[in-house]
């Protein structure tokens, strides 16, 4: 290169007389016009030297080629390199004289036939491998390029499809749970591409943009203040304290744009806050500074991860790279204009961020595209066909394979595209302003769907400002289990309220956008955190109240028994002849039955249980009511036969009392095979009364039939009240109606109650109503009615004479 830039360098070897040339367009300068005469901005130096390694590559490459007997034994690859100034009348002036020029430029004439251009190796932008392209293409001259995807069939590419990289860093940015991050892209073609494909992914995977900063590609320092406005805006965004992830896309200069940010804009305040954030670049971007900042360092990107082109050692070139002396050998004319940049050292001797000694991923794409263009020349060359058909080199391009010599396997598609992957890498930055790369991951883009990247987070050496943890880049604190995410209205979707789950639902992750409802068998933990199986419950015998219960029914059970024992040993005095004794006898047996019928409620909830308990219960009661209901219509039926000339004389006795019981009973007994037949009761499990238990119960199959059997009983137990309380003033020395309109009131004022305690109460509770009022009402019946004569059978027997009862009357 000349000392304007736009120099050349050849390099041929004489394996043979026959010579093919490569070209290489890159960009060297950094893109700044420095038109302002203040000595500050007169120092700024325009090479960027790190590039130099990417020549130095492709020297080294051409002259491994040529010394390999294996490739292209008779033919001698050199090479011609151009700059492209980030400009693309200089582009396609360049590209003219690559193909056209030798001693004068004649356009589509070419006089040398030593100059036999085969391919062109394009630069580091795409936007000036595409200017290239568009010449070349009409020569049928192919271009192997080290980034994008091209509509261009000329261009073939070293690098996976740009766009792979857009997937990775929404994976990336998922794996650290980064969702509110800030984006600096450039101002041009490419960085519109860029963000018009990544805004709508990162929507998709629920990542937000805090700010989006275009850069300018060019500086033009005459418009300072305007520019001094923009780093303003610039270093506001930079601190915003929410936002600690920053995306890069760009060019290698955006680093060097960026780090003028921090130098400009109150320096020794900002820089602290700076060193708060981590920076995640595309494959593009390599970490240079140049000019006067040289002298500055890198720590500001200390822990930054990149995607980067994929590379690999190479042997021999790190040798190769340390015989160069920058001070003494002029020989290529590229270090002539950073001579002021890099002083006496060696290369060896400079920052990574001037110069590294590593292959870069830049470096091994120009390497292999050379061994690519080189694969493709020999393919050509074995079919003969090496002289007038240039343009079938195109064929050879596209699918080829092979292995370069640091062992590796390269394949390029069918579309020119290669098919590996891309390296994550982790900047680690020293105070004599170098640094080291650390491979953290890749990209593997064969890999199955969801797992193409891999971090290996034990590696990553995080900013000291983290303590070695990842940094936290979020609008705000994440949701925790328990809560969910509500939007702000007017906000992004990223930035939320928490809000605590309602009543029946659980959040078990961070940032759930809704709670979940647990299974039926399962409800929430008091944190709304994880649901908990439900344990199934059911009233029994074990329990307190279920023991209670069968005390009181085994009590009043043995009560009962001892009531029958003294009325059957007292069978023939007159207060237990009196109102039938048949009657009585039948009532005490049903009042026993029922007091039994408490133990089916007080069981597991099973087929044949759920089947007895309800029809044992209602037909019981049903018989003692009858009774009840026959004893007192007895009463007025006795006290009328006594008229004189009552036909109702014929119905004084037994026969009256039983049809009342067998026909009051036997349509209770109807009721109930009507419903077994048609909705039987079956056990179930209930999962929603009560939340936190599954209650096993019997379902009463038809609500309609189970309140027919308690309103048939009421009907009679009504009907036995009304008679009774009717019938209480007459004059029969042995009337029990006042008794029994006593247990009537007492029984109706039970079962009243019972419905309004049954509906208001879930799973046991339900079943302990129901038999607190089959043992209240059935005692209410035995208490009132006989308790009165067992106290004068039992305590006072003389009072048990037909005389003693006429003459208390």
């Amino acid at each position: 290169m000349t000392k304007d830039g736009t120099s050349n360098e050849d390099r041929d070897a004489g394996k043979n007389s026959h010579s093919v040339l490569v070209g290489l367009s890159w960009s060297l300068l950094l893109p700044i016009q420095t038109q302002w005469s203040t000595s500050f901005f007169k120092t700024i130096c325009s090479v960027i030297t790190k590039f130099y390694q990417h020549i130095l590559a492709l020297a080294f490459v051409v002259n491994e080629v040529n010394e390999d007997s294996q490739i292209l034994p008779n033919v001698t690859l050199g090479f011609h390199i151009y700059d492209s100034y980030y400009n693309s009348r200089m582009t396609y002036r360049t590209t003219l004289d690559l193909l056209f020029k030798s001693q004068g430029f004649a356009p589509n004439y070419k006089c040398d036939s030593q100059k036999n251009l085969m391919a062109i190796i394009g630069g580091l932008d795409f936007v000036i491998s595409s200017y290239i392209a568009e010449i070349i293409g009409f020569f049928k001259i192919p271009q192997v390029s080290s980034e994008g995807s091209s509509k261009f069939s000329s261009l073939y590419f070293m690098v996976p499809k740009e766009d792979h990289q857009y997937i990775g860093i929404v994976q990336l940015l998922h794996h650290f749970s980064w969702t509110w991050i800030g984006i600096f892209s450039v101002d041009n073609n490419n960085g519109e591409n860029f963000l018009q494909k990544i805004q709508p992914l990162l929507s998709e995977n629920g990542i937000c943009s805090a700010f989006i900063e275009r850069l300018a590609q060019q500086i033009h320092l005459e418009g300072f203040p305007e520019i001094y406005q923009t780093i303003s805006i610039i270093s506001i965004n930079m601190l915003n304290n929410k936002s600690n992830a920053f995306l890069v896309y760009g060019e290698s200069w955006t680093i060097i744009w960026l780090r003028f940010v921090t130098f400009l804009v109150d320096p020794e305040s900002k820089e602290m806050a700076l060193l708060r954030k981590v920076w995640i670049t595309t494959a593009q971007i390599d970490f240079v500074l140049s000019g006067i900042q040289v002298t500055w360092d890198l720590k500001m990107y200390n822990g930054a991860i990149s995607f980067t082109v994929h590379s690999t050692a190479v042997a021999g070139f790190k040798e190769f790279l340390q015989t160069i002396n920058p001070l003494s050998d002029f020989r290529d004319g590229f270090r002539q204009n950073s001579r002021q940049c890099i002083g006496e050292m060696k290369l060896e001797d400079l920052p990574a961020s001037i110069f590294e000694m590593e292959m870069t991923g830049q470096s091994y794409s120009v390497y292999n595209a050379v061994y690519a263009v080189a694969h493709a020349l020999q393919a050509l060359h074995m079919l003969g066909k090496i002289r007038g058909k240039l343009f079938t080199l195109h064929s050879f391009l596209q699918g080829i394979s092979f292995n370069n010599s640091a062992g590796e396997r390269v394949f390029l598609n069918e579309k020119g595209e290669a098919t590996g992957g891309f390296d994550i890498t982790n900047l680690i930055t020293f105070p004599n302003r170098s640094f080291r790369r650390v491979r953290i991951g890749k990209m593997d883009l064969q890999a199955p769907k969801g797992k193409k990247l891999f971090i290996d987070e034990d590696v990553i050496v995080w900013n000291p400002a983290f303590n070695q943890e990842p940094p936290f880049s979020r609008c705000n604190d994440p949701c925790f289990p328990g809560s969910w995410k509500k939007g702000i209205e007017g906000n992004q979707f990223c930035c939320y309220n928490c809000v605590p789950c309602p009543e029946g639902k659980i959040s078990n992750q961070n940032d759930m956008d809704d709670c979940l409802e647990c299974s039926e068998d399962h409800y929430p933990n008091k944190e709304k955190k994880e649901c908990i199986l439900k344990p199934m419950v059911f009233l029994t015998f074990e329990e307190t109240l279920g023991i209670g219960f069968i005390l009181a029914a085994l009590c009043f059970f043995f009560l009962t028994s001892w009531v029958l024992g003294i009325f059957i040993k007292h069978r023939d005095t007159p207060i237990v002849k009196a109102n039938n004794r048949s009657l009585t006898y039948t009532l005490l047996v049903s009042l026993q039955l029922c007091f039994l019928s408490c133990f089916f409620f007080l069981n597991k909830p099973g087929k044949v249980t759920c089947l007895l308990r309800q029809s044992m219960f209602g037909v019981t009661f049903s018989v003692a009511i009858s009774c009840v209901l026959a004893k007192t219509i007895t009463v007025v039926v006795a006290f009328m036969a006594t008229k004189p000339g009552s036909q109702m004389r014929k119905w004084v006795g037994n026969r009256l009392a039983f049809c009342i019981v067998l026909s009051c009973s036997l349509f209770q007994v109807w009721i109930y095979i009507l419903w077994l037949f048609t909705y039987p009761p079956f056990p179930e499990l209930n999962m929603h009364s009560v939340l936190q238990v599954m209650i096993l119960q019997c379902n009463e199959g038809s609500a309609f039939f189970f309140y027919c059997v308690l309103s048939y009983m009421g009907i009679l137990a009504f009907a036995s009240f009304i008679v009774a309380f009717f019938a209480r003033k007459l004059p029969d020395s042995f009337n029990e109606a006042k008794f029994i309109t006593f247990s009537m009131l007492a029984f109706c004022s039970v079962w009243i109650s019972f419905f309004p305690a049954y509906l208001s109460t879930k799973g046991k509770a339900m079943v302990a109503v129901e038999v607190f009022s089959i043992l209240s009402s059935s005692a209410a019946l035995l208490g009132c009615i006989f308790l009165p004569k067992c106290y004068i059978i039992v305590w006072h027997p003389d009072l048990n004479h037909r005389k003693q009862l006429i003459k208390r009357n």
